[in-house]
């Protein structure tokens, strides 16, 4: 196998790892924002104490995207920062903010407990920004795939906004929705009683969003990306996208049962199914139609330094990982 395709492929695992660690953090945001009912107040200190020790830790996930990209693929890294520019600081600066908030309304004062306004101002920022960087970085991953982002002799070339196509919104929301998804399932085993019945609700109308966007997307797919929807019927990506599927449905059924443990796994192999059967369907571009993962590529000598380089790295990075989840996520909130 071509070096640059084992090197794509390892960013893709980053891809989908950010996805399912970071992408759950950005849904507990969008739970805090839309927190209603008589334990809205339960349920904000529930998502707190769920994403407050890992959040910053799941970002690790995001650098070593953007390494494996600068390094692996320069003239690739090169044009989708030009061309994409804005939504990727648009995403910057909703990541900055969202973590900022979150930490200024930690320590905000509060007024014979109830929130103070200062709280509820940064809590709102927190909010929107959660529901803003996911929903941005779907539509770039939209723009990369639809062939409106033109790099021609090297010089990238396009007419309009290219990621705000009604494909990229749709992508967007869809990315939303899966965030959404994934917090409220992965609530559900951080909580329990009358909480884990609110986020097992959360979950299922997130689920019911996934599965409407998704059929609104199809028909988008064929009329504005005809290259990505025939990849992703083609016997390479197909049989990954139909355990996705599979495990779409299996995840709802576990949530509809109350068996919790079994929807987040079926959901984390929904998300990472979705995203694997996207990278083979994509293949071999990087951006469609003009950057192929060989002509990007860097020289040899750069992509085996990355895939010896790579294993050093995550021999500290993973133990350190897998302790903090350890220590943080042995147990279900009792004290709520």
């Amino acid at each position: 196998m071509p070096l640059e395709v084992v090197v794509a492929a390892i960013g893709l695992l980053g891809v989908i790892t950010y996805a399912i660690l970071a992408g759950a953090d950005f849904g507990g945001g969008i739970w805090d924002l839309l927190a209603w009912g008589p334990r809205r107040t339960q349920q904000r200190e529930a998502i707190a104490h769920a994403v407050g020790p890992v959040w910053e830790a799941n970002h690790v996930w995001l650098i070593f995207i953007i390494v494996i990209l600068f390094t692996g693929f320069p003239t690739a890294f090169a044009a989708l920062s030009v061309g994409l520019f804005a939504p990727f600081h648009l995403a910057l600066l909703g990541i900055i903010l969202r973590g900022a908030a979150f930490v200024f309304r930690a320590y905000s004062p509060q007024a014979e407990q109830k929130p103070s306004q200062s709280s509820q101002r940064w809590g709102t920022i927190f909010g929107a920004a959660s529901v803003i960087t996911p929903v941005i970085l779907g539509m770039a991953l939209s723009a990369v795939s639809a062939g409106q982002l033109r790099v021609i002799n090297g010089v990238v070339q396009s007419e309009g906004i290219v990621w705000l196509t009604p494909l990229a919104i749709a992508m967007g929301l869809l990315a939303l929705a899966l965030c959404a998804y994934l917090a409220a399932v992965y609530m559900t085993l951080e909580t329990r009683d009358e909480l884990q019945a609110d986020f097992r609700q959360r979950a299922l109308l997130a689920g019911t969003a996934v599965v409407g966007l998704s059929l609104l997307s199809l028909p988008l797919l064929y009329f504005t990306a005809q290259h990505l929807w025939e990849g992703l019927i083609s016997i390479r990506a197909a049989p990954v996208l139909t355990i996705g599927v599979l495990a779409a449905l299996l995840s709802g059924w576990a949530l509809l049962r109350w068996r919790f443990q079994l929807a987040r796994g079926a959901a984390i192999v929904q998300i990472s199914c979705l995203l694997a059967g996207w990278g083979i369907a994509q293949y071999p571009y990087i951006i469609y139609p003009d950057v192929t993962l060989a002509a990007a590529a860097a020289p040899r000598s750069t992509l085996v330094f990355i895939l010896v380089a790579l294993p050093l790295g995550l021999l500290i990075l993973l133990p350190s990982l897998w302790f903090l989840f350890k220590v943080f996520k042995s147990a279900p909130i009792d004290d709520l």
